[in-house]
């Protein structure tokens, strides 16, 4: 909720570009602001400093509420954004085209718990510790929650379709969504999937959903799947003399069947980086972070684990006690903001997340690293390994045009190459506005176009979140459809 100082008296006022009196039927004064701060708010996300600020800013809190702002905005061709906790990469939630901020995190209830199904239901802005907290009473766990899981709503997190480091053992979140009540564009409510495990009645609209980045509708609550907790958990990491060592030594490991929960790569650039933020003791070597769940066995998998490592020139191999732990994954979890702190004469220019076919996963990052080189560019390469993924930051300095736009030229390069392997130019953190460029290179035209099909079949008037996904957006365009006037 905004704090009070930030919502107007009068809920609209005269200096938007839209026409926006609709709002005053479809939402209490206080859902409302236009205010410049919180509207400038709106206009960014993590990945994205200087965005287009919306026109206005509302905070629905019912699924009636989204209806009736959407049928209002399509009736008047006003774009809508969603938005929630802000901490996407791509510029997922900024609005491209001005027009309103849904904001969504007034929705945050968890719904109700099913323990004897492993099920909980969930408002769009319930974040990842609420569902923790709620699973947990009943001695289960939501695996998929990602890193930023802690800062991130479920909204957020079906929308961009996000993953973390459990996916190697768990998969994504799209594989642990049940059923999606969402709104479309006109205003119209539907219900994807369903509470069984299993259907095969008509089409996957569900699947379809996730990973829209609101594009298609607006998800206002979700039946997600849990897990029992498992009874053993350990942890910790893995030395190696060389980059290649590791990245072999993580190839094997999954090629061979390791049953680990997580597997997370660090380079010695990142190692430093982490070092200087969080006060750890990382060694400056490339490392491997390990994390093994099981009821039962586990020091059987974490002895088969080390002899694959030991294959592969493994330096030292430790499982740390729980304390020591935390600390390990407190370095890795906080690599992004270490990235963008390490030097301040330096800036990241991107978040890379390419995700590649693990034989691919090695040869990826020594392209990535051999380029970075030839450029004389520090790119330090981590992330969730045991799934391909691959995270890189290009540092330059942004007052050598030289060097941005060298800089510029190598994180295209990487994420081309991705492609060209078999990969994807996002394996988590969506198209948005920053991978638009790629989605022909990876899918191709005929493909590309059947998307825009799709959009233009449930959002004809090309209401929510325009600008995203699509590269012509890029020119300001709308993907819209002919829509005669009545």
């Amino acid at each position: 909720m905004p704090p009070d100082d930030t919502v107007d008296d009068d809920a609209v006022d005269d200096h938007t570009s839209h026409d926006l009196p609709f709002l005053e039927d479809a939402l209490p004064a206080d859902a409302i602001t236009t205010s410049d701060d919180v509207r400038d708010a709106h206009a960014t996300d993590w990945g994205t400093d200087d965005g287009t600020a919306p026109d206005a800013v509302v905070w629905p809190e019912t699924t009636e509420e989204v209806s009736a702002v959407l049928a209002g905005a399509t009736e008047h061709g006003i774009p809508v954004t969603p938005y929630a906790a802000g901490t996407s990469l791509e510029g997922n939630p900024v609005p491209a085209h001005g027009g309103i901020s849904m904001d969504l995190t007034r929705m945050d209830s968890v719904l109700e718990v099913r323990p004897e199904d492993h099920q909980l239901d969930v408002e769009p802005g319930v974040m990842g510790p609420a569902i923790e907290e709620a699973a947990g009473e009943h001695g289960l766990f939501f695996p998929p929650l990602p890193s930023s899981g802690d800062i991130s709503t479920i909204g957020g997190m079906i929308a961009n379709s996000a993953s973390g480091m459990q996916t190697v053992k768990y998969g994504e979140i799209a594989d642990w969504v049940l059923e999606l009540e969402a709104v479309l564009a006109d205003g119209s409510v539907i219900t994807a999937g369903s509470r069984a495990v299993k259907t095969s009645s008509g089409y996957n609209l569900r699947d379809l959903l996730i990973g829209s980045e609101g594009t298609l509708a607006v998800v206002t609550s979700a039946t997600l799947e849990l897990a029992g907790r498992p009874e053993q958990i350990r942890g910790g990491r893995a030395l190696f003399p060389t980059l290649d060592d590791a990245t072999a030594a993580v190839t094997d490991a999954v090629q061979s069947g390791v049953d680990v929960a997580k597997i997370e790569l660090i380079d010695a650039e990142s190692a430093r980086m982490a070092n200087a933020y969080t006060g750890a003791d990382l060694p400056d070597e490339p490392m491997v972070f390990v994390e093994f769940h099981a009821d039962h066995g586990i020091e059987e998998e974490i002895a088969f684990c080390e002899s694959i490592f030991e294959a592969h020139g493994v330096e030292r191999f430790e499982i740390a006690d729980d304390d020591r732990m935390d600390d390990l994954w407190r370095a890795r979890k906080d690599l992004a903001f270490a990235v963008r702190s390490y030097d301040p004469d330096l800036e990241p220019l991107h978040p890379g997340d390419v995700t590649v076919p693990i034989s691919e996963y090695g040869p990826l990052i020594q392209y990535a690293k051999e380029r970075a080189a030839e450029e004389d560019l520090l790119v330090p390469c981590f992330g969730h390994a045991g799934d391909g993924n691959v995270h890189y930051s290009v540092l330059v300095d942004p007052d050598d045009p030289d060097e941005v736009e060298r800089g510029e030229a190598l994180y295209s390069e990487i994420v081309q190459r991705a492609i060209d392997v078999g990969g994807t130019a996002t394996g988590e953190h969506g198209i948005a506005l920053g991978k638009r460029e790629f989605l022909v290179a990876e899918h191709g035209e005929v493909t590309v176009e059947a998307m825009r099909a799709i959009k233009r079949a449930l959002d004809p008037t090309d209401t929510l979140n325009p600008g995203k996904i699509f590269p012509e957006t890029a020119e300001g365009e709308r993907v819209r459809a002919d829509v005669p006037e009545e």
